[in-house]
């Protein structure tokens, strides 16, 4: 067996030349560091059925150190999944086999990876996705020792100590060399051991090239329980070629066609071994539990409601409904109201504490499962995870996204906790949808919505407690809008979301008293736009139309308006006026701090009066007598 995989492990080095060379790019050096290490898992551990790749009792291997796919997409061919030709189209236009692992062409991966730092993270969630399904599969993560230095990487491993994930296995290639040199621990291996103890680990260090050495380590994290098991390899980056062995400078650097001839001889040249992965043994998922059939929440008319509120309780019906929903939250369960959720359905939610990065990875790994994620936490702190956001639309994994207490109407916890920028952050997340609902019971239809709704999706929540505007019959098409006031005599369209679009509601009132009614628009979907709407609004109010919003003036409510009349050159832009926080907001009441950012609604009333100062006199005013003609949406 021995020689066996010492052949294998050859020529997995020989496939990453091939590959990279035939490509001109790559990094054969990082993927054969780390081939012995594959050897071995691919042939005598890892339990996996390539013609189904998504199967539920399958393993999970994630290479976090993306960049060395060169060396999976060799145990792919090794394994009989893909094909020399199709190896050798690394990189190129149109391939499967991209510079970096993408499930959005490539199946029998489940995430995209090459973002470092974020592996182990992912690796969590599918741990604990297999402990709540009952399931026996285990979860491998090979990391370079370069990522070990994100932050990240350490709050993945306080989580997994935290829920005893003995079905977790992080491999550490401790090849020495980052990109532009040395890493911060080289060969330091007692340093990595100590600090994975130090979280709760079993841990090993080992050579990472000693395939005796490596097969006993693997056997020993599949019999050690209560904790996970963390396995540091002490490689060489460019093992098997001399001229380039544990050598600075070769980071990502492909052999020439020489070079690669001069290491394929080396390495005893090329082979064809076919080798049999073995299938894991055929087991269901625990029974889910009983569900009921959905049923919304329901408010009373003349009782106020938080929107983060409505978002909890409508989770809590939405896990009533849906075995597959789960919650995970960063230690604010109590001011997102996720915590409906765990009082509901205890073991479908799942505690990240302060670690936002982490809680958005692990999502990840669920939601690649199977699992219907939803994430919250405060609006502000998921700026700190965006990489992690991004790359779940990377990894074409769906995740529903709630950020509460967003904007400076949160009031007097000041500038540090206010959610100003979330709203630009997620519109350019690729493929997001985003919405922001004003009343509880918007939000809990849009919650309805949502959990059917692929890719990552984001709700914006609100602090205060809001009048209920709609009543719990009205429909929220993801896409739309709701035109709350209108006239034949519109002077200008106020186009708001959330908290301030009770605000127009009031400048409403205050502007038909001075003889200049006005359009009001709830914009609640942010992203897919409701064009149609606002270009049918723009034409009809003399093309000028009000902004209002509790974000920063880049990137929000405005820019996805003005969004809606770049695409249509039969129409002329309108004129904005972007009414938004445009300086540091401080403490304060949530009216002043409203106020003082200039998006309450004297502020609106200001600005469609000043806009007005050019249209021609006469308008109409409420003294002319008759009733009056602007309608109110029947829903109010």
């Amino acid at each position: 067996m021995a020689d066996a995989l010492a052949e294998l492990a050859a020529q997995l080095r020989v496939d990453s030349i091939r590959a990279t060379t035939a490509a001109g790019s790559g990094h054969p050096t990082s993927s054969m560091s780390a081939a012995d290490i594959m050897a071995v898992l691919f042939q005598k551990y890892l339990r996996f059925d390539f013609a189904h790749p998504r199967a539920p009792d399958n393993d999970r291997f994630i290479l976090s150190k993306g960049h060395a796919c060169p060396v999976l997409y060799a145990a792919f061919k090794a394994a009989g999944a893909i094909d020399d030709a199709e190896l050798l189209s690394l990189r190129k236009f149109g391939s499967r086999l991209e510079g970096h692992p993408n499930p959005h062409v490539l199946p029998l991966v489940d995430v995209a990876t090459g973002s470092l730092g974020q592996g182990l993270a992912v690796g969590v969630g599918m741990a604990l996705t297999a402990r709540l399904d009952e399931l026996p599969f285990r979860t491998y993560v090979l990391m370079g020792d370069s990522e070990t230095a994100e932050g990240s990487v350490w709050e993945a491993f306080d989580k997994a100590s935290h829920y005893q994930l003995d079905n977790l296995c992080a491999l550490i290639d401790m090849n020495r060399l980052g990109q532009s040199g040395p890493t911060e621990l080289g060969w330091y291996a007692e340093a990595y051991v100590a600090r994975a103890r130090a979280f709760g680990w079993h841990a090993l260090a080992l050579d990472g090239h000693d395939l005796g050495a490596i097969d006993r380590a693997f056997a020993e994290a599949q019999e050690t329980t209560g904790k996970p098991t963390c396995l540091i390899f002490k490689t060489e980056k460019g093992r098997g070629y001399s001229a380039v062995a544990n050598k600075e400078g070769w980071h990502g650097k492909p052999f020439s066609e020489q070079q690669a001839r001069e290491a394929i001889r080396e390495l005893g040249g090329e082979r064809n071994l076919r080798i049999q992965v073995h299938k894991p043994p055929a087991r269901k998922p625990a029974a889910p539990e009983r569900t009921t059939p959905w049923k919304p929440p329901t408010y009373a008319a003349d009782e106020p409601v938080a929107t983060r509120k409505a978002y909890g309780d409508a989770l809590a019906a939405l896990g009533d409904a849906y075995p597959d929903v789960v919650a995970l939250d960063a230690e604010v369960s109590n001011s997102t109201y996720s915590q409906e959720l765990r009082e509901h359905h205890p073991k479908r939610f799942f505690e990240m504490f302060i670690a936002e990065q982490n809680m958005v990875s692990s999502g990840v790994g669920m939601a690649v499962l199977g699992k219907r994620v939803f994430l919250s936490t405060f609006a502000a702190f998921l700026t700190r995870a965006y990489d992690q956001l991004r790359m779940a639309a990377v990894s074409n994994a769906t995740l529903h996204v709630c950020g509460s207490h967003a904007g400076c109407s949160i009031g007097e916890d000041g500038p540090s906790q206010m959610g100003l920028e979330d709203l630009a952050m997620m519109r350019a997340v690729n493929g997001s949808t985003v919405l922001y609902p004003c009343d509880a019971n918007q939000t809990v239809k849009l919650m309805a919505r949502l959990v059917d709704c692929p890719g990552v999706t984001y709700l914006r929540t609100t602090r205060a407690k809001t009048p209920l505007i709609y009543s719990a019959k009205e429909e929220f098409p993801l896409g739309g809008s709701k035109v709350l006031r209108r006239s034949e005599r519109d002077v200008a369209t106020v186009v708001a979301a959330g908290i301030t679009l009770h605000e127009a509601l009031k400048a409403h009132e205050r502007l038909l008293a001075k003889g200049l009614p006005v359009r009001v628009i709830d914009l609640y979907s942010v992203k897919p736009v409701d064009a149609k709407t606002l270009r049918q609004a723009a034409r009809e109010t003399q093309g000028r139309l009000v902004v209002v919003e509790d974000h920063w003036a880049e990137g929000g409510l405005a820019d996805a308006v003005l969004e809606a009349f770049s695409a249509d050159e039969r129409q002329a832009p309108p004129h904005v006026v972007r009414l938004a926080v445009r300086k540091l907001p401080g403490s304060g009441k949530p009216g002043e701090l409203m106020s003082a950012a200039g998006i309450d609604a004297e502020h609106i009333v200001q600005a469609v009066t000043a806009m007005d100062a050019a249209l021609r006199p006469g308008t109409w005013s409420p003294e002319e007598g008759g009733e009056r003609d602007w309608e109110q949406h029947p829903s109010v």
